[in-house]
């Protein structure tokens, strides 16, 4: 077989990002499509553009076509390691190792980086048959917190970009209904499965990819599957304890504040969070907040006045402490 530069073919370096890789295939895919272009070779092209993207849009084929193809040039006779040619017989050949009338020179180089991820295409070898997989699509979806708790259907209307049959590339109106299941976290990517840009010569339809963003709340912010909520108290509440009311995404529930809490301690209510997929619920955390009264009456300045005088606690006593060896 021959080896082909698949990074020369897209026009990428051979560290380019995956990003990068799928622009440039886009790109030139556009530029050479059958029903596009005016090139004689650009049908060629169309197909070693398909089949360089196919390898190296793969982390595991783009892997062993590094280690194996790193040291050839364009054209140049290509073959792998013994080991590599057992157990590509074995798979996609079909035949035990130095049995049968098997020649690499029938192979394509894209059939044997395909036989080591268990995707080989099987049947037709030729390339003039290569089924061509849609491409993947990813599109935001916003939710609301409590939307995401509880679960929701959205529907998408995306415009996907597609040939029509004057070899014109257009945006095709979508209309898709999607569940989100409840529990759905900021950043989340969800897969809907031949929702993306239509395959090629049979190939399957490529994905959609959903990506999960959540509206800021005006009470909670989301960690995953937990909850945080700053809890204001008062001096008293948090010097004496109390029981005080918090707000959840189920409703409100009673929160007892042990005495002598101090400022920023993070109090758990327990599966007041976000449902997991596989059943349960994340935790909500309050955390404390302690809120002096802007506006005092007398009487309560008379209070403050007598408890400063009465009490010996100094919230500044490692300051002297800390500068003593000074």
């Amino acid at each position: 077989m021959k080896y082909k530069d698949y990074y020369a073919i897209l026009g990428v370096a051979r560290n380019a990002s995956a990003d990068e890789i799928k622009k440039a295939y886009r790109k030139l895919a556009q530029k050479y499509h059958p029903d596009v272009t005016k090139d004689p070779k650009g049908e060629e092209k169309f197909k070693d553009i398909a089949e360089a993207y196919q390898t190296l849009k793969d982390a595991e084929k783009r892997t062993a076509y590094d280690q194996l193809g790193s040291a050839y040039q364009p054209g140049q006779d290509f073959r792998p390691p013994p080991d590599w040619e057992k157990q590509f017989r074995e798979r996609y050949a079909g035949g035990a190792p130095g049995g049968g009338a098997f020649s690499f020179e029938d192979v394509d180089l894209s059939d044997l980086f395909s036989a080591f991820t268990s995707r080989a295409r099987g049947g037709g070898r030729g390339r003039e048959s290569m089924r061509i997989p849609g491409e993947d699509f990813e599109v935001a979806v916003h939710l609301a917190l409590e939307d995401a708790a509880r679960g929701t259907q959205v529907d998408l209307n995306l415009g996907l970009p597609e040939y029509d049959g004057q070899g014109r590339m257009r945006q095709v109106p979508k209309t898709i209904k999607a569940r989100i299941p409840k529990g759905a976290t900021d950043g989340q990517r969800l897969r809907l499965r031949g929702q993306g840009g239509k395959g090629m010569n049979g190939g399957p339809n490529g994905d959609l990819y959903l990506n999960i963003v959540l509206h800021p709340h005006p009470l909670f912010r989301p960690d995953g599957h937990d909850l945080y909520l700053d809890l204001p108290l008062t001096p008293w509440e948090a010097a004496l304890g109390a029981t005080v009311e918090v707000p959840t995404l189920s409703g409100a529930v009673n929160l007892k504040i042990p005495p002598g809490t101090a400022a920023g301690r993070k109090l758990r209510l327990a599966k007041k969070g976000l449902p997991k997929p596989g059943g349960g619920e994340g935790d909500l955390y309050a955390i404390v907040q302690i809120v002096n009264p802007t506006v005092l009456s007398d009487r309560e300045r008379e209070l403050f006045r007598e408890l400063g005088e009465a009490s010996h606690f100094n919230p500044r006593g490692h300051f002297a402490r800390g500068g003593s060896h000074g």
